[in-house]
């Protein structure tokens, strides 16, 4: 299986329990709460990992709010392996900057 490869509804579930993201087959997200300053550090260490995975997030950034969101454009407009990629990337890059998941 490729990482772009659509997962099921019942993969995507369990990927889903396993990151703490939230979303179905279409799209996943989180949100952090977090200070601006020290959410653009995250988007600058997240874009570092979106380059090398060549994979590109959704960024929302407010005055105490960071929001990530993902498909895979490649594959339909689908979720697959590579968001969950991307997403334990950044679970990891935002608890490095004291990011709490919302």
């Amino acid at each position: 299986m490729s990482l772009r490869t659509p997962l099921t509804p019942e993969r995507v579930t369990e990927r889903l329990s396993d990151t703490g993201w939230t979303g179905d087959t279409v799209e996943i997200s989180r949100t952090y709460a977090v200070e601006y300053d020290t959410a653009i550090r995250i988007v600058a260490a997240v874009g570092v990992a979106a380059i090398e995975l060549e994979h590109r997030p959704d960024i929302d950034i407010r005055w105490d709010r960071l929001r990530f969101a993902m498909t895979t454009h490649t594959a339909g407009d689908v979720v697959t392996e590579l968001d969950f990629a991307l997403a334990e990337r950044i679970n990891e890059i935002a608890r490095q900057y004291g990011a709490q998941p919302l």
